[in-house]
């Protein structure tokens, strides 16, 4: 009967469309009640037995990174240098999507924050050059999940606390799993998308001048990002 009840909260909640973290407040102080000790001062002091780590400081960071990213140039700045590489390829912004939600991943840890950095400049970027709406946001969001398994990522750090496993361990397990879903990824695209033009003739050689100046504006977004993986490293030390 306890367990229905909790069911119920829950999908009332759902129903009454609440935040996700008040359905999760809610049904941890209610299994705390029923099945735990049953006070409310023993829910308190197991938050903060939990968030009580210096590992969890590395998860503002990153997101904070992702936002300063994601608010300044740096962020265009990344997918620029990728869109010049990949420009004479066959569907070469669908290839540019994946590889810059895959770099973009590696250095805020976060899906979310890759999807609206890597989202706002080359979705409108795709639909303008002929791609299908439908294509645009669904290569934003398969390279958006990229964020989960490319190491740093937040919600392996969040699981590697939750039980107990070596985060490093978990970051290493990542790297060839991210790296080639990636590329599954990105040969998709431009195998989806070998009808779309592309920004030159075809077989050309790379275009220099707009490699060279991505180059340019993206080593001032690459020094931002190494300056923030180093201060977060010394806060988890």
């Amino acid at each position: 009967m306890s367990a229905l009840f909790l069911l119920l909260l829950v999908v009332g909640l759902l129903i009454l469309r609440q935040p996700l973290i008040i359905i999760l407040i809610a049904a941890i102080a209610y299994v705390q009640m029923v099945w735990g000790a049953g006070e409310l001062v023993y829910i308190v002091e197991d938050m903060w037995v939990s968030l009580n780590k210096e590992l969890i400081l590395a998860v503002p960071l990153f997101l904070l990174c992702g936002g300063v990213m994601t608010k300044g140039s740096s962020a265009r700045r990344l997918v620029r240098i990728v869109q010049s590489l990949t420009r004479q390829v066959r569907g070469g912004l669908g290839v540019a999507t994946i590889l810059s939600c895959g770099v973009f991943s590696a250095i805020s840890g976060s899906s979310i924050v890759t999807l609206i950095a890597v989202g706002s400049v080359l979705y409108p970027a795709m639909t303008a050059a002929g791609y299908s709406k439908r294509y645009a946001l669904g290569s934003v969001m398969a390279g958006g999940t990229l964020g989960i398994i490319i190491p740093p990522s937040v919600p392996l750090i969040l699981y590697g606390l939750v039980t107990e496993t070596s985060i490093v361990a978990l970051f290493l397990a990542g790297i060839l799993p991210g790296l080639l879903l990636m590329v599954i990824l990105a040969i998709h695209a431009s195998l989806a998308n070998r009808n779309v033009p592309t920004a030159g003739p075809r077989g050309a050689a790379l275009y220099r001048p707009a490699a060279d100046r991505a180059v340019h504006h993206c080593a001032g977004a690459l020094a931002v990002a190494g300056l923030c993986q180093m201060k977060e490293e010394e806060c988890r030390r």
